[in-house]
């Protein structure tokens, strides 16, 4: 089942400098700007579900499994299409906002790149 299904509208100049830090941050397309200059923006889409440990988010066609979901990684996906994912396989959540996967190389999003929860 798909609890989440998104396309990347655009993406910020500063974006890729997070991958460093094994990150990356969505938003929905009103972003602030100071934030939009490190963000992949998404198109907004309701969630369908819940979003759990165990379940995959798939990047295009690369599958990275869910270890860990912060508390209020739900609520601002569901209203501003904001999370950030960290990409270094924890089992708990450090920040509320974070989704935490499996710890492989991140994903080469592009605009129209698709992001799905499953």
């Amino acid at each position: 089942m798909t609890v989440f299904s998104t396309q990347v509208m655009a993406i910020g100049p500063e974006a890729a400098v997070l991958k460093e830090s094994q990150m990356l941050i969505l938003f929905g397309e009103e972003a602030p700007a100071m934030l939009a200059e490190f963000c992949y923006m998404i198109k907004l889409d309701k969630i369908n579900g819940h979003i759990q440990v165990g379940q995959e988010i798939i990047f295009d066609e690369t599958p990275y499994f869910i270890t860990a979901v912060g508390d209020v990684v739900q609520s601002n996906l569901s209203s501003l299409g904001h999370i950030t994912i960290k990409f270094d396989g924890s089992r708990q959540a450090e920040l509320p906002g974070t989704l935490y996967v499996e710890n492989k190389a991140l994903p080469d999003l592009k605009v129209s790149s698709t992001i799905q929860i499953i």
